[in-house]
């Protein structure tokens, strides 16, 4: 039985990951930065909880990261943990680096100094190239990033791959687009949409207040994203690969699709708010996944008017 470690298990790719790799037969580790204390909730919605090994690491402790490789003794290491939220990013911007940069160069250097075969997956993102206009990104794309977390998963990228240059690490960057699901925080905006649609139809609210809505951005379904991590350490070689539907939307037409699902015209009903634009944002994001389809055979089959209904 293959043993595997995800690293932030609590959120809402690690939950799918853990849920995957447990439909796998797998021996499924997970960590926290306080396992007792963790709620877990994520995986309480998928009814794993019992299912799931858990242990408290803290990503920025050597020691701690050390120790939990070592009990866990995986087969494979998935790095899904650190500060999510971009909008946050800014109010924590040393968090943010801290979290990923040092992060993933202690789980690198603890795989190095234990010189055992783990094979490892680090959650890289699409804010790594910033704003791409339209030419989607592909795996050659430079890296422009317009955020504290883009800054901080740039500079864990580059770690994973110099690792994998240097030492012969099989160590794999997923450079994921957004990718949506009921279990993410309510602080994204696409599940602010979708709580703010189902209580104005409950009559619970009059106005939904956003900021920009001229971004554009490629949502997919994390369900289906957490397929392609998976696939990447199956692979006979270690590589990095754009994981995206490689379709862009507006945020305007994800407003437009929620409301209409329910029958409703989002003019009547969202109001912008300037205070609610970040210092510096991405206009537009596109991707080419292109790549991982043809290496992984793997392709995104719901697309954003999918995702819109799977959540409002």
């Amino acid at each position: 039985m293959k043993r595997a470690l995800i690293c932030g298990v609590s959120g809402q790719d690690g939950a799918y990951l853990a849920r995957l790799l447990l439909q796998k037969g797998y021996e499924v580790w997970g960590t926290s930065r306080d396992a007792e204390a963790a709620s877990f909730s994520n995986l309480k919605k998928l009814g794993i909880l019992d299912q799931v090994r858990r242990l408290s690491m803290v990503m920025t402790d050597f020691r701690s990261v050390l120790q939990a490789v070592v009990q866990a003794d995986p087969d494979e290491v998935y790095n899904l943990a650190g500060q999510s939220s971009v909008g946050l990013s800014f109010a924590q911007p040393v968090e943010t680096l801290q979290s990923h940069a040092l992060g993933t160069l202690n789980l690198l250097e603890v795989v190095r100094f234990l010189k055992k075969p783990i094979r490892i997956y680090n959650a890289s993102s699409g804010e790594c190239f910033g704003d791409t206009g339209d030419v989607p990104a592909n795996e050659r794309t430079p890296f422009r990033p317009r955020s504290p977390y883009g800054v901080a998963k740039a500079a864990a990228h580059w770690e994973v791959v110099n690792y994998r240059e240097a030492y012969g690490l099989f160590a794999c960057n997923g450079i994921l687009f957004n990718h949506e699901s009921p279990l993410r925080q309510r602080r994204f905006v696409t599940r602010k949409i979708a709580n703010g649609v189902a209580a104005i139809v409950r009559g619970e609210a009059k106005e939904l207040v956003l900021g920009d809505l001229s971004v554009q951005r490629d949502w997919g379904w994390a369900e289906e994203y957490v397929q392609a991590m998976w696939l990447m350490l199956q692979q006979d070689d270690p590589d990095d690969y754009v994981v995206a539907t490689g379709e862009t939307y507006s945020l305007q037409d994800f407003v437009a699709e929620a409301f209409r699902y329910v029958g409703l015209d989002w003019k009547d009903y969202v109001r912008t708010d300037p205070s609610l634009y970040r210092p510096s944002d991405i206009r537009t994001s596109r991707a080419d996944p292109s790549y991982a389809m043809r290496k992984l055979g793997w392709r995104a089959k719901l697309k954003m008017h999918d995702v819109v209904r799977r959540l409002v």
